[in-house]
């Protein structure tokens, strides 16, 4: 692939998006294929991108070829590729579940899902600090639109929560980037390789602009924002959310630190001690939560606390087994709130205390839940099974045994989790009234993401359509397939940890060397 070919993964989701505005009166039909293309080819295109690089190429071009300091830098490893490969599917799979659910009959839903996919590509290949910062707002933007489009009756305040928490994260990261510029004179992550490890100072802004990340990705004690907004939105929505948005951040972390700190030793135990109270912290959260998303978002935050641990211990194993679950965490949470959200849309709740007894009367929506359960517990034969095992290696081999003790501990507790949504949603007994859901698949009710409308009558046996089944069963069996064949999406995340480990490779594209 020519690297000249790189600005498309950013330039058709916009160009997808301004026809989508101008056409949001035409066809359904004509609208969901506007959407579904660039996701499509994007799938494409990253696959390719994951041959040409899975051996240590990196390739790399300035738009408008530009110099230096002034282009927009656009850089591809091995890492960039997977995630964007993922992002891809997510954004084809999801936008799937919206069509099913009806979110995308919304005039201009869908060209906001573009101009997101477009932010989130760039923030992934961007080779400058300053664009990544750009492109992270165009990734944000679209994402108040979203909330206030779809959702349940407490979307709005959920909606300024997040608005508030993120242009204020927003702001400290443009002023550790102006930090970074004003005592290294570049925000060019090529030209800032290792400059935080020999500079105090260097390392004094780039940290302003980790912090910002830190918060963005959901990181404990900066935690609580998460769990007051993702839960409020569309099943659609918060899938696409916990698949992109802090995983954006997370990436960003990774990149970072091991290009413009060089793994620096010094600060690594904070990184140890920060995420492994986040896996705890996040999983306890998630114990006195009865709403399937609410213990879903607080299991997301829990597990951002191992996917970071991989950057924290900074070893090659580490990072590897990091970047693996990255990629895990990404398809099994979106198939979670895919699966949840299917029920919840069919009987108007969430709520464990007025589900029960669904896997009998639909085994398939029991199964889907539950392979992607068992996976995000770590269990065989899943993903989640070699994500967990080798982060604990990991750490073990790091000498950070603590941490891997966590690790097991927070793996059990997510199990009893997970156990205590099947047992309130799709074993035990119906309950006595029916759920009646919108027409976006939530309840008129006053509680929020939890309310209800109930009728004393007794309830028909509603059936969840399989064409809301689906696209989190893709994903179940995206999860089942990497796991059985772990050893490639293995050899790919060990690659792209060489890379993190030996950024010259790297700076050296992006520098155009």
């Amino acid at each position: 692939m020519n690297p000249a070919l790189l600005p498309l993964f950013v330039g058709v989701p916009l160009i997808a998006a301004g026809l989508l505005a101008v056409l949001h009166r035409a066809p359904l039909w004509l609208r969901r294929t506007l959407y579904t293309v660039p996701s499509a080819a994007g799938l494409l295109a990253s696959s390719c991108l994951i041959w040409l690089t899975r051996e240590g190429s990196v390739l790399a071009h300035n738009v408008g070829l530009w110099k230096n300091g002034i282009s927009i830098p656009f850089v591809v490893d091995v890492f960039s590729a997977l995630m964007l490969w993922t992002t891809a599917l997510l954004i084809l799979v999801c936008s799937a579940f919206a069509s099913v659910v009806g979110d995308d009959e919304r005039p201009f839903f869908s060209a906001v899902v573009m101009v997101l996919y477009a932010g989130v590509s760039g923030a992934l290949m961007t080779g400058d600090v300053f664009n990544m910062f750009v492109f992270i707002e165009v990734m944000l933007l679209p994402a108040y639109g979203l909330l206030a489009m779809v959702g349940t009756l407490g979307r709005i305040e959920a909606g300024q929560i997040y608005v508030t928490v993120n242009l204020l994260t927003s702001t400290v990261f443009l002023a550790g980037v102006a930090l970074v510029y004003g005592v290294a004179g570049t925000v060019h992550i090529g030209e800032l390789a290792g400059a935080a490890k020999e500079s105090p100072a260097v390392a004094v802004g780039m940290g302003v602009v980790l912090l910002a990340l830190s918060i963005k990705a959901s990181v404990v004690p900066v935690h609580g924002w998460l769990s007051r907004t993702y839960p409020f939105t569309s099943a659609s929505v918060t899938a696409l959310f916990s698949g992109l948005h802090t995983k954006v951040a997370i990436y960003a972390i990774y990149r970072l630190y091991a290009t413009v700190f060089d793994g620096d030793s010094t600060y690594l135990w904070i990184g140890v001690t920060a995420f492994s109270a986040t896996m705890l912290i996040g999983v306890l959260g998630a114990v006195g939560e009865n709403h399937t998303r609410s213990i879903l978002v607080f299991h997301m935050i829990s597990q951002i606390g191992y996917i970071l641990l991989g950057v924290a211990l900074f070893t090659r194993f580490g990072l590897m087994a990091g970047i693996f679950y990255l990629i895990h965490h990404m398809i099994v949470k979106a198939s979670l709130f895919l699966s949840t959200g299917a029920v919840e849309h069919t009987h108007g709740t969430g709520a464990l205390d007025k589900l029960g007894g669904i896997g009998r009367r639909q085994p398939l929506i029991a199964l889907v839940f539950m392979a992607a359960a068992l996976s995000l517990s770590g269990l065989p034969p899943f993903s989640g099974f070699v994500a967990k095992l080798t982060l604990v290696i990991g750490a073990v081999e790091a000498g950070q045994w603590a941490a891997a003790a966590i690790a097991i501990m927070v793996s059990l507790i997510t199990l009893m989790s997970m156990l205590k949504i099947w047992g309130g949603v799709f074993w035990g007994t119906p309950p006595e009234t029916e759920h009646l859901p919108d027409r976006n698949g939530t309840s008129e009710g006053s509680e929020g993401a939890v309310g209800t409308v109930t009728r004393t009558e007794a309830p028909p046996q509603e059936r969840v359509r399989t064409a809301l089944i689906v696209p989190g069963l893709v994903l179940a069996l995206t999860t089942l397939c990497i796991g059985l064949g772990a050893q490639v999406l293995l050899d790919l995340s060990a690659q792209a940890a060489q890379g993190l480990m030996d950024t010259s490779p790297y700076v050296e594209a992006v520098l155009g060397r």
